[in-house]
């Protein structure tokens, strides 16, 4: 079973507390955007087999979202963090790097 922190109230909570919101930071594009722009906001999503990046809510508690960061193959989850951080905090890509050398997503490593 996944168990997260929320980071908002502090306490582990597993996932039937919790909802789902998909892959964390997706860029918006604005409203001048073309068509390939918003189909790519609206339907790619990665769907990786390792590290993730996702975003979750706290249904049955405080109600908060928040991003979560693990791995989808082995349920590792390497820490959580607030919903408003356009980027992961380096702790937790810190904390990926040990655990994972060499790992990339998008952007991030």
């Amino acid at each position: 079973m996944l168990i997260l922190r929320c980071p908002y109230c502090g306490n582990d909570v597993d996932e039937t507390d919790l909802a789902p919101g998909g892959e964390a930071h997706i860029r918006r594009h604005g409203p001048g955007s073309t068509d390939a722009e918003l189909t790519d906001y609206l339907f790619q999503r990665e769907n990786p087999r390792g590290v993730h990046f996702e975003r979750w809510r706290h249904a049955a508690g405080c109600g908060k979202w928040f991003h979560a960061a693990r791995a989808t193959d082995t349920l590792q989850v390497f820490g959580t963090y607030s919903a408003q951080t356009t980027e992961p905090p380096q702790e937790i890509r810190d904390a990926i790097t040990k655990a994972r050398p060499g790992w990339s997503w998008r952007e991030f490593s």
